[in-house]
């Protein structure tokens, strides 16, 4: 019976041992013919590099040119005709309610006669339904009404120049097909 508790703790050990081996693979044969097989193929060609061309080189001489790195100081006659142009928003007139409107986001959607007077039907993104005539002003670069016909309304906008100063453009705002 001494040789039990003995026996209990070697057969563990001796069983790990067999598992063990029984695990292990005596040859990497399948890893090796692999490795062999990847070894003998064919190299494969590469692209040699493009040839580099080189870049032509310039010279800056500032003899009887302008310095690039200076700004570029504008005529004052030049100047005094754009200002002495005399076209300008009116700034002191009181705006009305379409010109806080971009034209692009404005539709004429009818037209009526009362007493005479022709006036256009225009709806805002709000669907709010606003009625003008010719003189009033709308959009946003103080486009003012010059003719309104069956189909549409014609404007003429004064927007800046970019030089200081301001241009007339000429607008027109279509009669939308719902």
């Amino acid at each position: 019976m001494r040789w039990y508790p003995v026996m209990i703790r070697l057969v563990p050990v001796l069983l790990s041992g067999v598992l063990v081996t029984a695990c292990a693979d005596r040859g990497m044969h399948d890893l090796k013919s692999y490795v062999d097989e990847v070894k003998s193929r064919k190299a494969g060609h590469i692209e040699p590099l493009p040839e580099i061309k080189p870049i032509e080189t310039f010279t800056y001489v500032s003899e009887g040119r302008r310095s690039p790195f200076v700004a570029q100081v504008q005529d004052d006659t030049a100047a005094e005709q754009v200002a002495g142009d005399g076209l300008t928003p009116d700034f002191n007139r009181r705006k009305e309610e379409l010109e806080s409107y971009p034209l692009d986001s404005l539709r004429m959607v009818g037209l009526l006669e009362q007493l005479g007077v022709t006036w256009a039907l225009v709806k805002t993104g709000e669907q709010t339904i606003h009625r003008v005539k010719a003189g009033n002003y709308m959009g946003t670069n103080h486009g003012q009404i010059t003719q309104i016909t069956e189909t549409q309304i014609d404007l003429t906008e004064i927007i800046p120049d970019g030089q200081g100063g301001y241009r007339e453009r000429q607008a027109t705002l279509a009669l939308a097909g719902e």
